[in-house]
């Protein structure tokens, strides 16, 4: 697999560099341009795919693709188990912006396996079901979304949670075998929350209800006055560093969590062929 722009452009030939030089060196780019040009640039580089959940960050993703005419493929994960007004705020995301959301659902076998092993809500009694039950209801299905995927576009801020305070612009996925670009990583909640104010951002309205990070309804509450903005997911477990998955890496995470399983796709291969 070959990325599709010679990325002579920022002094990397396909011989030489090594996903994570390539990453570090693309981030320091990144990080010299406004927002529409990182979308511009990551436009260049080969088939990317941005994974939205359609919080406040994505929504903002999805506005400045649509803004700059950068033609990425859009995608999201409906678990099955998200709120209405996460499910409502597709389409109308989608008549807003002139634009498809593909939608990537878990195949009914991964969530009957889940069930019969663990119970439907078993996600509740142990971090080992739980982190089962975002295996299949969103890890595999964010592998079949990258499957031919060069780039992976994410929303992640280094505000967001501890976890991710030394998320970079750009990173190597070594599971997944393509480059990871998080264009927000340096943005504040604030900034972002003006941006979407002052360019008519459909958002969700659950972020009104003290909700700033929105996953599947069972496993989310709004958050207490003065707790990170992460705290409402997964309230029920002790580790402050819990995560799904998707975004368990060294930069992210600091180690994949204990038992989560490695999630692996047609993309996964080595660095020589990805640039050769």
């Amino acid at each position: 697999m070959t990325l599709h722009q010679p990325l002579s452009s920022i002094g990397v030939t396909p011989h030489q560099e090594s996903g994570p030089d390539l990453a570090a060196r693309l981030s320091a780019e990144l990080a010299q341009l406004p927002l529409p040009g990182r979308i511009l640039r990551i436009a260049t580089l080969g088939r990317a795919v941005f994974t939205t959940s359609l919080g406040l960050e994505d929504q903002v993703l999805t506005s400045l693709i649509a803004a700059t005419g950068a033609g990425l493929r859009i995608v999201t994960l409906d678990t099955g188990r998200l709120f209405g007004e996460t499910e409502a705020l597709i389409a109308e995301t989608e008549a807003r912006y002139g634009l498809s959301i593909e939608v990537f659902k878990p195949w009914k076998e991964d969530v009957d396996g889940f069930a019969a092993l663990y119970g439907m809500n078993g996600f509740y009694d142990s971090v080992e079901a739980r982190h089962a039950c975002c295996h299949a209801r969103k890890l595999r299905p964010l592998g079949r979304a990258l499957a031919d995927a060069d780039i992976w576009v994410t929303g992640l801020r280094r505000g967001q949670s501890g976890n991710r305070a030394n998320a970079p612009l750009a990173e190597w996925d070594a599971d997944r075998g393509l480059l990871k670009i998080n264009p927000l990583a340096d943005q504040s909640l604030q900034t972002l929350r003006a941006r979407a104010g002052a360019d008519e951002v459909p958002v969700n309205p659950l972020h009104a209800k003290g909700y700033p990070s929105i996953g599947c309804e069972p496993c989310t509450r709004a958050i207490k006055p003065g707790e990170p903005e992460r705290a409402g997911r997964w309230w029920w477990e002790q580790d402050e560093r819990r995560e799904c998955g998707l975004h368990l890496s060294a930069s992210v995470s600091g180690s994949r969590a204990q038992g989560q399983p490695k999630v692996t796709t047609p993309a996964s291969q080595s660095i020589q062929r990805k640039f050769s």
